[in-house]
């Protein structure tokens, strides 16, 4: 019925439809109530064509791994022609599946959550855009176009951070999110365009991949293109140092946290990775780089973590070190085959929508109600009140935590396995990745333990409910429990139907035309498997029992002591490392500084410039009484000009 080229256009149109469609429920009167109906049937709509794509480059040859769509020329300038083409392979397929599926079932979820916001039609309308941004950036294949979706994910992100945008802590927090990832922005945009440089002015992937291919750059001219792309990823995917916008990003809605963490905004600096891989293997160096900025951001998230009483703030940092999970695991491709560090870091990525997608709406569940309320503190025992949330937020917490045979454990075992790899390749670095590689095995306890200190604190103890919550706090409606059912089945069984026994995800994945090529380049002629190491794994899992035994010790009660000897710790990560301090003091004052000193002296030189002007016009003064309007006045002073003149000449003659 539908030609494979114009699929990914329909998937593209399906959500920028859907928010114009919202947007107008919001103006016409008696619409506002419908304006979910628009955004959750395009979603759904979407998330099919997005299926039939997956479904027939599944059971298409090798050929028909690649759909291009419609194209049309975006813009010329001279010898640059830039087209608006959109290009499906596995990898592209995989993303759209899976942020069109997911944010299906936040919109809907949100019908309940935001049923009584007076801004209900802006919401739906700005997700709709959201993910229409996020769709553009992945069906990309020009820089330039995907630059384009770059920046509408980081303006709709701004944009719904920042929903309740009279609340002072929300508008600093959007204000923060968009600043903050400008930077990496800024040096992104500068690697794109010395990318576009050294790969003879081409934009579109296809064309940078060949030219670098066949004529690579100088060694050090591809590493600073490659660490300028990175900046990019590091400000998008909240990695150290630029991670410190996500955890303020929790003053927009829930199900917009949801979003953002699941399936759009923070995915984005991975996706870029790992579409530019054949460009990364180019620069070992900067592959090594973003392995180890990946596990430091990983570890020090995670300490953070252990001590953060807002329940979304601990998902949010839990977000920030899975994340440097899936930078080190592409980070491997500079000692093993790139196909097996892009699929174990996509692997984690897909898994990661689900449970993480789960995690924060079960947390919009208890905030709903608990009256909004979100201090883990301030309720216990809610496993009691609301056993569907309960239910659903401990299969996340266990996916999350990496507990044997759900999805989580699965995809972070397969990054465990690279990294290992990488560690024990014989070729310069290889210590570097055993560094990062115990990073890894360290914060797979700290997971295990902040998730369960997080679902202990909340179910478990006697029955505490704040006093916002009101008399009879109950479980949520259906409208937002099913959203919970579906994702809580995709934490526990999506991992262990693709991978690792029947191999479907990784078969899938390696036929990426652009994964073959970043292979070639690599050295590595043949595509292999990822596979289960039973040492690792169990090394793993017993990681992860130890910190969720660690947590039911500590907090089984629902409530929290700390003894004396690990209070400083415990305050140092509530404090969160004092990074934000540090920010402040080495960053922001000495900026705020200038700027106090530039004002100083912009105030003398406009003081100078007035001074200046003065002259003239004190000038005008003395001689605009001469300038009476008066044709009488004029005659008489020509007149008596013209006296004084006879007079000087007729003395002069005479004498």
């Amino acid at each position: 019925m539908f030609e494979p080229s114009t699929l990914p256009l329909i998937v593209l149109g399906l959500p920028l439809l859907a928010s114009l469609a919202s947007s107008l429920c919001g103006i016409w009167p008696g619409c506002r109530q419908y304006a979910h109906l628009p955004t959750i049937v395009a979603f759904a709509v979407a998330a099919v064509f997005a299926s039939i794509l997956f479904g027939m480059m599944i059971t298409g040859n090798h050929s028909q791994l690649l759909f291009h769509s419609v194209a049309w020329t975006w813009f010329h300038a001279g010898n640059v022609e830039v087209a608006f083409q959109l290009t499906a392979d596995p990898l592209a397929a995989v993303m759209l599946a899976t942020v069109t599926f997911v944010a299906t079932w936040i919109a809907l979820f949100s019908v309940g959550y935001m049923h009584d916001d007076p801004g209900y039609a802006r919401y739906f309308a700005l997700i709709g855009l959201f993910v229409f941004s996020m769709c553009l950036l992945v069906l990309a294949n020009d820089l330039l176009l995907m630059v384009a979706g770059w920046e509408g994910v980081g303006l709709c992100s701004y944009l719904l951070v920042g929903y309740y945008y009279a609340k002072p802590t929300a508008a600093a927090a959007a204000r923060k999110a968009f600043l903050v990832t400008r930077l990496g922005d800024a040096g992104m945009i500068l690697g794109l365009f010395m990318l576009w440089q050294i790969s003879g002015f081409q934009t579109s992937f296809d064309g940078i991949f060949r030219h670098l291919a066949e004529s690579p750059p100088e060694p050090r001219t591809i590493t600073l293109a490659c660490l300028l792309l990175f900046c990019g990823a590091v400000g998008k995917s909240a990695q150290f140092p630029l991670y410190v916008w996500l955890p303020d990003a929790m003053e927009g809605p829930t199900p917009v946290s949801a979003l953002i963490h699941a399936a759009t905004m923070v995915t984005a600096g991975v996706y870029l990775l790992a579409r530019m891989m054949p460009v990364f293997v180019l620069s070992p160096d900067a592959l090594m780089l973003v392995a180890v900025i990946g596990g430091l951001t990983a570890i020090v998230a995670a300490f953070i973590a252990i001590g953060q009483h807002d329940l979304k703030r601990v998902l949010a940092y839990s977000t920030v070190s899975q994340l440097g999970y899936m930078f080190m695991g592409l980070g491997t491709a500079a000692m093993i085959a790139p196909n097996l560090a892009v699929i174990a870091a996509i692997f984690h990525l897909v898994t990661h929508a689900f449970f993480k997608a789960l995690l924060f709406l079960a947390a919009g569940s208890v905030m709903h109600a608990m009256g909004n309320v979100i201090d883990l503190r301030k309720f216990s025992g809610l496993r009691v009140l609301m056993p569907v949330t309960h239910l659903t937020f401990l299969c996340g917490a266990a996916a999350l935590a990496g507990i044997p045979l759900l999805s989580g454990f699965w995809s972070k075992d397969q990054i465990l396995d690279v990294l290992y790899q990488a560690s024990l390749c014989d070729q310069p670095g290889a210590g570097t990745f055993r560094f990062v590689f115990v990073c890894s095995l360290i914060t797979a306890a700290m997971t295990a333990f902040y998730t369960f200190r997080a679902y202990f604190l909340t179910f478990w103890g006697p029955l505490k409910t704040p006093p916002e919550a009101g008399d009879h706090p109950h479980e949520s409606p259906r409208v937002m429990l099913w959203p919970l059912i579906v994702l809580a089945i995709g934490a526990v069984f999506l991992g262990i139907v693709v991978e690792p026994f029947t191999h479907y995800f990784s078969d899938f994945l390696s036929g990426t035309p652009w994964l073959q090529e970043a292979n070639r380049i690599a050295g590595f002629n043949e595509f292999d498997r990822p596979h289960l190491d039973g040492l690792l794994a169990i090394t793993g899992s017993i990681l992860a029992l130890a910190g969720v035994a660690l947590a039911w010790y500590a907090y089984r009660d629902g409530t929290e002591t700390v003894g004396s000897s690990l209070r400083s710790c415990q305050r140092l990560s509530q404090d969160k490392l004092y990074i934000d301090e540090l920010y402040a003091s080495a960053i922001v004052k000495p900026i705020e500084a200038i700027a106090m000193i530039s004002r100083f002296f912009d105030g003398v030189i406009h003081g100078i410039a007035r001074l200046i002007s003065l002259v003239p016009r004190l000038l005008a003064e003395v001689l605009k009484p001469l300038q009476t309007g008066l044709v009488q006045f004029y005659a008489l002073g020509m007149i008596l000009g013209m006296a004084v003149f006879l007079t000087v000449v007729i003395v002069r003659t005479s004498g």
